[in-house]
């Protein structure tokens, strides 16, 4: 059965992530940077102020059925900072060689103004539920910003987009967190590496639990989690990851010289067991999607339950979230594993627990507690806002009703990701996030015209602001 599972994923993800989809990523991504005057860079001391900048000013509660703005872009951070800096990356750069993270950084500087636009979109064309709360994102963008007749695309992202959270947003997270934990059980000698079958089970019961606790509380309890959770696991990862670099600043150069190398000549490099430039191109480009998720259209979920008047000033944090997402962390993430020297073999499937050999050989066997403690955040997080993107849309297929079963049917996925092989999740997750972001972008690029429109309307009126001049 698992064979058949995997041969017809490897099938549909051949055709999901070959050449077109490769195509569509970054000819959106570089159409939009062209229309807008590559605003990821031409504004991006804008783009600081205005997120990083004012991210800890003290604002009013947000009003009903909706969410500070901060607590709007925690919940997309948690959703985006998650599994995939850690366990993808080192994916990636086991399957596609260092030359993986080179793609991975193209398609996040291209993605920036992608993530912007459907952030701004988001805001712009949301609307409110029965019960008083903000709804929007890609399927009502869609129907709202094309029309009815175009409802066929909101639908079928709304399809892929339930099928997609159960993988990317919490089995290959919660597996990851399990790995984390067993890594540094063993290296402590708790337990033996036999033992850890029944302790992944009760691990996998206690996060589903945990998670119903949670989601089942609404969007305002999801936001109140998240504002606390994300700056504290970003933190400690990154002062963990910056003490690798420092331990091992002799072999940066090197690094980066064969991340560069890498993405044009990858046998080079990898001893030719990856051969194929686009190898090193596709597992940059998917792994760098599923966790910074700029194409994907889902974290501008998160940020349309936002309590802002302005779309674009909303959108500016779809900028910064995949600077923080894929240039700090991720290649923070590459850095650690390629300049610690941790042992892994080119070709095979890795996840977290190459990630932990980079940190371990750096620090030693005592920091595998910090870096589970770090792991577990980041991955609960991530099911967090997930678990908010998917009851959306089933909320918008089926209706109100429908969100609290879903809430529990998502938790118990809790369980099997406890269990599951580590390998096929991320491939299903990897496929039904390019299946997510077909229909997106398609909605992104034809709806261009009203991203131009609100952001010239917006720039002109700082511009003109007295507090500019």
């Amino acid at each position: 059965m698992i064979e058949t599972i995997s041969s017809i994923n490897s099938a549909v993800s051949g055709i999901v992530w070959g050449l077109p989809a490769m195509a569509l990523i970054f000819g959106v991504g570089l159409y939009l940077s062209i229309r807008t005057g590559f605003l990821q860079f031409r504004k991006f001391g804008t783009v600081w102020r205005n997120t990083i900048g004012k991210l800890f000013q003290k604002t009013p509660e947000a009003g009903k059925g909706a969410v500070t703005p901060f607590q709007a872009v925690c919940t997309a951070l948690a959703a985006t900072v998650g599994t995939g800096n850690i366990a993808g990356v080192a994916g990636a750069i086991a399957i596609g060689g260092p030359g993986a993270v080179f793609w991975m950084w193209i398609s996040a500087l291209l993605g920036m103004v992608t993530k912007y636009s459907e952030v701004t979109l988001a805001v712009h064309f949301r609307q409110k539920n029965k019960h008083g709360d903000w709804v929007g994102g890609p399927m009502y963008y869609i129907q709202n910003g094309l029309g009815k007749g175009w409802k066929w695309l909101a639908v079928l992202f709304s399809i892929f987009g339930v099928f997609a959270v159960f993988g990317t947003g919490n089995a290959t997270q919660v597996n990851t967190i399990v790995t984390s934990i067993d890594a540094a059980l063993i290296n402590f000698g708790v337990i033996g590496a036999e033992g850890t079958g029944t302790l992944n089970l009760i691990l996998g019961i206690a996060i589903a639990l945990l998670v119903a606790l949670v989601l089942l509380g609404g969007i305002k309890r999801i936001g109140r989690v998240t504002e606390r959770l994300v700056p504290f696991m970003a933190l400690l990862y990154v002062v963990l990851g910056l003490g690798v670099v420092v331990i091992n600043i002799e072999n940066v150069p090197g690094v980066f010289a064969a991340i560069v190398k890498g993405a044009f000549n990858p046998a080079a490099v990898t001893g030719g067991v990856v051969g194929a430039m686009f190898t090193a191109m596709q597992k940059g480009v998917a792994r760098g999607i599923f966790s910074n998720e700029a194409g994907l259209g889902t974290a501008s979920i998160a940020h349309a339950s936002a309590d802002v008047k302005d779309p674009v000033q909303q959108g500016l944090f779809g900028v910064f979230e995949v600077f923080i997402d894929t240039i700090v962390i991720c290649t923070l993430t590459a850095l650690v594993i390629l300049c610690s020297g941790a042992p892994f073999t080119y070709g095979a499937a890795a996840g977290a627990e190459l990630t932990i050999s980079g940190f371990t050989s750096s620090y030693g066997s005592w920091v595998s507690i910090f870096t589970a403690v770090a792991l577990c955040c980041f991955a609960f997080s991530t099911i967090l806002g997930w678990g908010l993107y998917g009851s959306r849309c089933c909320e918008y297929l089926f209706g109100e009703k429908i969100i609290k079963p879903f809430m529990v049917v998502y938790a118990l996925v809790a369980i099997l990701g406890a269990t599951m092989d580590l390998g096929l999740l991320w491939d299903i997750a990897e496929t039904f996030n390019g299946m997510m972001a077909i229909p997106n972008l398609i909605g992104v690029a034809l709806l261009s015209p009203v991203v131009l429109k609100l952001t010239k309307e917006y720039f002109t009126k700082e511009k003109e602001s007295p507090l500019c001049k």
